[in-house]
């Protein structure tokens, strides 16, 4: 299996991982938070789909690696179908399919770059001072904002610190592999924590403000498509077929965003038969930031 096999491969194990943290998150709140095991296999499957994310980054583009991170939505539609016996309806269906067809096409037309996917330290000084700025510029408009615009401002800078987070996290693998842990410098280091926490902070943030469906989308299509354009630009990824391979993947990405958002308005919609308790399948929409960072 070459690269990008790879890359799928543990991108969509790792999607899985982190919906099947979602159903033991959401058995956690059906038992008032209580039970040791329970715990322990939440965390276990969380930190599974971080694990298997950095070990996508290492294999595929930054680009395919975070689209296919969406895919923790797609799993959504069959945990909420079995854990509240309800059928999947043919918005839902349709939605699906959107993603997945451009997945697919971005998947197919996507190239890595030839060069080591490294970063000088000046660069990542760089990259990281301007994500600051815009996280900091987001966050500062969402103070003023209503409440749907600020859950929809927070949202975007928590894709954003989580797309760049994970562009240096592909830097530090190479660092790592190339050199050694030597070549690590500690500041990719702390600013890949950084911006992964402060992504998460800010994601939670975002969902109290106006219900889940709106930021959920928005982290769901900001978190890829920062990520894409940052590597493109620092890493020189790009697609095949020049100018027309371009087109086609931004169709596919227009594409791929109707269905995410769609997807995460039915990821972020209690099933009727809710009892009060948060559903699995909007659980499965928080984990989705996880898998960004």
């Amino acid at each position: 299996m070459g690269s990008l096999g790879w890359a799928v491969a543990f991108s969509v194990l790792s999607a899985a991982s982190y919906a099947a943290a979602a159903v033991a998150q959401e058995r956690l709140a059906e038992h008032g938070q209580r039970g040791l095991s329970g715990w322990a296999v939440a965390l276990l499957l969380t930190g599974g789909g971080v694990g298997l994310h950095v070990a996508a980054l290492n294999f595929g583009t930054v680009a395919v690696v975070q689209a296919l991170g969406t895919l923790t939505l797609l799993f959504a539609l069959p945990i909420a179908a079995v854990r509240f016996h309800t059928s999947i309806g043919r918005a839902g269906w349709i939605d699906a399919v959107l993603t997945v067809v451009g997945l697919a096409l971005i998947l197919s037309l996507s190239v890595e770059s030839s060069e080591p996917a490294v970063l000088a330290e000046p660069d990542e000084h760089r990259l990281a001072l301007v994500t600051l700025a815009v996280v900091g510029a987001l966050s500062l408009a969402a103070w003023r904002a209503g409440p749907r615009l600020q859950a929809v401002l927070l949202a975007a800078a928590a894709g954003t610190a989580f797309g760049i987070a994970s562009v240096l996290s592909k830097a530090v693998l190479e660092a790592l592999t190339s050199g050694g842990p030597g070549a690590v410098t500690p500041f990719a280091g702390v600013a890949v924590l950084v911006f992964s926490t402060g992504g998460y902070l800010l994601g939670q943030l975002s969902y109290g403000r106006a219900g889940m469906a709106a930021p959920l989308a928005t982290v769901s299509v900001v978190n890829p498509i920062v990520a894409a354009i940052a590597g493109v630009v620092v890493f020189e990824e790009g697609f095949r077929f020049g100018v027309v391979g371009l087109v086609v993947v931004a169709g596919a990405a227009v594409v791929m965003t109707l269905g995410v958002i769609g997807l995460a308005r039915h990821a972020a919609t209690p099933s009727s038969s809710d009892t009060g308790a948060e559903p699995p399948a909007s659980r499965a929409g928080k984990a989705s930031d996880r898998a960004g960072s």
